[in-house]
């Protein structure tokens, strides 16, 4: 499996919760995660099959900024 991670403005719970339907089908649910700890709020994503901008672009439709970390 390849890690492809992000910075977006996915902060908190509700964003978390917002985004979830998007990341679970594109990526599976437990191969992703955000880390609203951390000041750039990085998405890791673990696929073999999604490329860069799949996921911007999931993410993007779900209402949320992305870009490559």
């Amino acid at each position: 499996m390849k890690t492809l991670q992000f910075k977006t403005n996915i902060n908190c719970g509700g964003c978390i919760k917002a985004v979830t339907p998007t990341l679970n089908q594109e990526a599976g649910a437990g191969n992703w995660q955000v880390d609203t700890a951390n000041p750039d709020k990085i998405l890791t994503i673990s696929s073999d099959k999604l490329t860069l901008e799949q996921v911007v672009q999931a993410v993007e439709n779900a209402g949320f900024k992305i870009q490559a970390a």
